[in-house]
């Protein structure tokens, strides 16, 4: 299949679905926006509380690579 008989049947799908009607519509938009990125707000702050925590156990434990190593063996 060619790349252009891909895409007029694609066309041609977008064109059977039922899209949903606007009043319908933009309030699940924004609902989706709204829990990407409170989602995305959660996992930014594990990733700096996981961060601090391997920084903290790599100046605990003498800074070295095997230490930095060991600290994350250990959180695994």
């Amino acid at each position: 299949m060619g790349v252009k008989k891909y895409t007029q049947e694609v066309i041609k799908e977008g064109k059977r679905v039922r899209w949903p009607k606007k009043d319908v519509f933009l309030p699940a938009l924004i609902t989706t926006i709204v829990i990407c990125v409170f989602c995305a707000l959660i996992l930014s702050i594990e990733d700096l509380a996981s961060g601090s925590l391997i920084g903290e156990l790599k100046n605990i434990f003498g800074g070295g690579k095997e230490a930095a190593d060991a600290a994350i063996r250990l959180i695994r």
